[in-house]
């Protein structure tokens, strides 16, 4: 295995170089027109036709990049999980109301949205990972006899951020359990401002928060019954009370906290060519920059201006 993560961080860091850098986003902020803006993308390597096609050929492009390093899925399966739970979503939500789903499963899962289908239209789910095939059941009983869309998400987001962190936690890679833990807790403070927000009760946060190690879930539902005020009363102890003021300022700020948190977190594995870690903060940094190019994009074709963009902008892998 040590042979295989030194020849995979070889490669990434031989790859490194066509990573976008804060030069180039500014190149494509100062781009007069959408369909100039997409010229330049094109000038500097992103392959594609329309925006959603550049994005996701770049996309599909890194996975295929990690199925060529990594032979092994079960290594790199903490990042199949967002999509997968995804397209657990799209294919309950597809059965049980009768429409199709075509467009709404996400490329890069573990297992097959058909697999996903199937195993919901003939209500047998032992065909499925226990991971995801429990929860799967779970959240059609309840859309079955609730109808509820929101709780049906609530049991399959909870238990997408159970996986992600059960995967980091028993992973051998120090940096992917690190990740695993921040995005467990950045996703579990979004649900709790997000909840006080807009009025949710508190047997909602019990359902809908995962465990995770760096904060005590019954301190902060106990908090969030004082509102925000509380909420930045008890973080102000825990490893995360930087993002106080992101949290203030709005949704868009707190994700732009966590993806610059988790770009730091990824910026000392450049010079640690014997683990999966390389390997993982590529992947990490190829996500963040089509996350700003989608960002960027958008804001050209709906004529957003450019300095509300550029305090979005995140911190860069180069």
């Amino acid at each position: 295995m040590p042979e295989l993560y030194t020849y995979a961080a070889a490669r990434v860091h031989a790859l490194e170089p066509t990573l976008l850098n804060r030069q180039n986003l500014e190149q494509l902020l100062s781009a007069k027109t959408y369909e100039e803006c997409l010229h330049v993308l094109r000038s500097l390597g992103w392959e594609g036709g329309t925006a959603e096609e550049i994005l996701s050929l770049e996309a599909e492009k890194t996975w295929r990049l990690m199925e060529e390093l990594l032979p092994e899925p079960e290594l790199f399966q903490i990042f199949s999980l967002p999509a997968d739970f995804n397209n657990a979503k799209a294919a309950v939500k597809s059965v049980v109301t009768g429409t199709k789903a075509d467009r709404v499963f996400l490329p890069g899962g573990s297992v097959l949205p058909e697999q996903l289908l199937k195993a919901v239209e003939e209500n047998d789910f032992s065909g499925l990972p226990e991971w995801i095939g429990v929860p799967l059941k779970e959240a059609q009983h309840i859309l079955l006899s609730t109808k509820d869309g929101q709780m049906c998400d609530v049991k399959l987001d909870r238990a997408a951020l159970e996986a992600i962190y059960r995967e980091g936690g028993k992973s051998e890679c120090a940096l992917l359990k690190e990740y695993a833990e921040l995005f467990v807790a950045a996703a579990d403070l979004k649900i709790v401002q997000r909840a006080v927000l807009t009025g949710r009760p508190q047997p909602f946060l019990t359902e809908a928060l995962a465990e995770c190690r760096t904060l005590d879930i019954r301190r902060l539902i106990e908090a969030s019954q004082s509102g925000m005020d509380g909420i930045e009363g008890y973080i102000v102890y825990t490893p995360y009370a930087d993002a106080i003021p992101a949290m203030k300022a709005g949704a868009s700020a707190f994700d732009k906290w966590r993806d610059d948190r988790i770009m730091s977190l990824i910026q000392g594995e450049k010079a640690n060519p014997f683990t999966l870690g390389p390997v993982a903060a590529y992947y990490l940094a190829r996500q963040n920059e089509i996350s700003m190019v989608r960002i960027i994009l958008s804001a050209k074709r709906n004529g957003l201006d450019t300095g509300d963009v550029q305090e979005r902008l995140r911190v860069m892998y180069v």
